[in-house]
């Protein structure tokens, strides 16, 4: 399977309509093109991750114009969109289908593949207890690196094929609870793969999907296809992505 995007090259910068913050402010927060091909027989739905694992861990440093984030300072995942039970017809998403804005208190419906589902990324977490923007954050919502980061963030896009046309899911899901809802059932493909307890080691929502692996679970590895794209604040749009 192969997945790639019209919106940026692997490894390269992401424009920044596809951002949900500038240096000027919020963004055009539009999700970017993806497709994929070549696709395992047998196949009955897919499911999306969009994962930046540059996040700082010290909250206290971001924003702050006084100072930098170390760019050794130890990381975590962050979330910005997962999406399950893509029907297995649909081979892309367009740009901006999903997500043309960004929304205070987060959006509630977003648009989507007929009969997807779309879950709660990490900014539902970053925004609460804020009186002006905490909420619940479903479906896309894009970059928003600390300008005062000495780190490139990147974000990867993952997709999996999975052998099932519906994951069992709550109404308000995370990614570690589509994870663990897909333990078993994805199709093995050319691409990469991992333990999926390490696919979301930390996040601001949810559990962790070690945390949300059942005791005692097989380590069944999941494999998944991606492209990456790079964003920063504080870089030029030449900039392409560091080796960290």
């Amino acid at each position: 399977m192969k997945l790639d995007s019209q919106s940026f090259r692997n490894g390269q910068p992401l424009p920044a309509e596809f951002a949900a913050g500038t240096a000027a402010g919020f963004g055009r927060n539009r999700n970017p093109q993806l497709g994929w091909s070549e696709v395992p027989a047998g196949t009955r739905s897919f499911a999306l991750l969009c994962v930046d694992p540059d996040v700082p861990t010290v909250a206290e440093l971001v924003g702050r114009s006084d100072v930098t984030i170390p760019r050794d300072q130890p990381r975590c995942d962050f979330i910005h969109w997962v999406m399950a039970d893509i029907p297995a017809q649909v081979r892309a998403l367009a740009a901006g289908s999903c997500s043309d804005g960004f929304t205070a208190r987060g959006k509630q419906a977003p648009a989507g593949p007929a009969g997807s589902r779309q879950g709660l990324n990490d900014y539902t977490g970053w925004f609460a207890g804020d009186a002006g923007m905490g909420g619940e954050y479903v479906g896309y919502d894009g970059p928003y690196p600390p300008a005062n980061d000495e780190r490139l963030h990147r974000y990867f896009f993952r997709v999996f094929a999975l052998e099932v046309p519906s994951l069992v899911l709550p109404a308000r899901f995370t990614a570690a609870d589509m994870l663990r809802a897909m333990h078993g059932h994805a199709w093995p493909c050319a691409g990469r793969s991992g333990d999926p307890r390490h696919l979301h080691a930390q996040s601001g929502t949810g559990l962790s999907a070690q945390q949300g692996m059942k005791k005692g679970a097989a380590r069944r590895p999941f494999p998944w296809i991606e492209t990456v794209a790079v964003y920063g604040l504080t870089v030029s749009d030449s900039t392409t992505m560091s080796s960290t």
